[in-house]
């Protein structure tokens, strides 16, 4: 027999790509039969590229959104607490002024109903000074000096103590050659205030250097 010339070139390769196998009528599975070019094909590309860059926009355009959106958030509720810091300042200048308010209105009661018993202070004050203030009756005025006490009024004017114009009107005056200061030698009618306001002076004689 003649000798057979070798082949030049590449062996030719025969690869089956039917799904169903002709000798078990079983389907093939893709993966070892090597036929899914998508299985096959390596992942990336133009159109990988493509995707992942819209895909960052999509998450730049997100993030912008997001800090929009924080932003003005931010900027209602600073609106808001300078708001609320405003009400609160209001309402404790309201309080302030309603406090102040009620106070004096109180004071003025207390002054009013002061000046309206004057006569029976002075009265009594007359009594007690004459020693004919005894009995029930001195327990009566016990209780009214406590009441004016628990209302802030309080009586002043006292003989001895050193004259003072703003609490003290004199309508006597006695010179002493031995004096070295004025003071009250008699309190004709004690004085009263309120805190530190003056409802009525004391009236007293006073006796003091020769000027």
């Amino acid at each position: 027999m003649p000798e057979e010339e070798p082949s030049s070139g590449t062996p030719f390769h025969f690869t089956d790509k039917r799904r169903i196998d002709p000798e078990t009528g079983q389907p093939r599975e893709a993966a070892s039969s090597g036929t899914t070019p998508d299985a096959a094909a390596p992942a990336g590309g133009e159109d990988s590229i493509d995707h992942l860059d819209f895909e960052a926009e999509q998450g730049a355009d997100a993030l912008a959104g997001v800090d929009s959106a924080l932003a003005a958030a931010q900027a209602e509720a600073a609106t808001h607490l300078d708001a609320l810091q405003r009400e609160r300042a209001e309402f404790v200048n309201y309080r302030n002024r309603a406090k102040r308010e009620s106070e004096a209105a109180r004071s003025r009661g207390v002054e009013d109903v002061l000046l309206a018993l004057l006569p029976v202070l002075d009265d009594v004050e007359r009594a007690r000074a004459a020693g004919d203030l005894a009995g029930p009756f001195a327990a009566i005025a016990d209780k009214l000096d406590g009441v004016l006490a628990k209302y802030g009024v309080e009586r002043f004017g006292r003989v001895g103590e050193e004259f003072d114009p703003n609490l003290h009107h004199a309508l006597m005056h006695q010179a002493d050659a031995d004096a070295t200061s004025t003071t009250i030698s008699i309190v004709i009618e004690p004085g009263y205030r309120i805190g530190e306001k003056v409802v009525r002076p004391a009236n007293v004689a006073v006796v003091g250097p020769e000027s």
